[in-house]
């Protein structure tokens, strides 16, 4: 076989398969490829425009008894009835009132406690495991405790919201004080940085924009549980006029209400992402 044919043959050859049986030159994209932003904004839009359509459909059907589904017009005309009344508004702040304290609370205990388990084994050691049994304690069991010890006032109301939120803040606040690079604390550490000034310069920054993502999961427990407390011994919020409702088959203020509550809790959600992207630029 001469050079030539022999150079012929082996340009000839098949090339070898790329890895996973794909075709060679093909450029695979990676499973987690960023979307187009008009690509992101149009399925943001589907996500609510589908579920709204369907619901939509469904009680223009006839399938389903008004008083069980009401219709999106509905629900609307009951939403302006209890606006214009006053009685959305006055419940509404009865309601944030009492998560905005509830929440600031729970926040005020679980940060520092778990700024202090996640940076210091022993604390670690001491507090983990009592804390961990206390979570899954349900909240919603403690309100004869608290009615008992606090009265039907604002009080155990309040306290069921920090009873509710802490100990979950608390754990993964510390989760993510320990995702801190140990060679970060070793670089500070050769560098001459003291403890204090290390927990303030490099650890605390470095966690702080999970600590925020831990308050954006923890802040919509806190809705499910102040709708908890207003259904017991309450005279307002947004709970309170649920149960009312209810008593007189209300289903379109019922809807009415839940659609205030899931575009407050969307507001504080998108309030939070947008302070952790401006403190935490420099995380991934």
């Amino acid at each position: 076989m001469t050079g030539r044919t022999a150079a012929a043959e082996a340009g000839a050859a098949p090339e070898a398969a790329a890895p996973g049986g794909s075709r060679p030159g093909r450029r695979i994209r990676p499973l987690n490829s960023a979307v187009p932003a008009r690509v992101a904004w149009a399925l943001r839009a589907l996500s609510v425009a589908g579920p709204v359509t369907a619901w939509w459909a469904l009680s223009a059907s006839g399938l389903v008894d008004p008083t069980f589904l009401p219709s999106p017009a509905a629900v609307w005309a009951a939403g302006t009835d209890m606006a214009a009344s006053g009685s959305l508004w006055t419940d509404l702040g009865a309601s944030l009132g009492r998560i905005g304290l509830g929440f600031l609370l729970a926040v005020l205990i679980s940060v520092p406690l778990g700024f202090t388990m996640g940076a210091l084994p022993w604390a670690q050691a001491l507090l983990e495991p009592v804390i961990g049994l206390l979570r899954y304690l349900p909240a919603s069991a403690f309100i004869p405790l608290l009615i008992i010890w606090l009265g039907i006032g604002e009080a155990s109301k309040v306290a069921l919201l920090v009873l509710g939120v802490v100990f979950f803040n608390t754990l993964m606040t510390a989760d993510v004080v320990r995702q801190v690079p140990r060679r970060l604390l070793e670089v500070s550490a050769t560098l001459g940085a003291g403890r204090v000034r290390v927990a303030s310069r490099v650890v605390f920054p470095y966690a702080l924009p999970g600590m925020i993502d831990a308050m954006r999961v923890n802040a919509a427990a806190a809705w499910n549980f102040v709708v908890v407390a207003e259904l017991i011994a309450a005279t307002s919020g947004l709970g309170y006029r649920i149960t009312r409702a209810q008593r007189f088959l209300q289903t379109d203020r019922i809807f009415a209400i839940l659609v205030v509550i899931g575009l407050i809790g969307l507001t504080i959600d998108i309030t939070l992402r947008l302070v952790r992207a401006r403190v935490g630029r420099w995380a991934a």
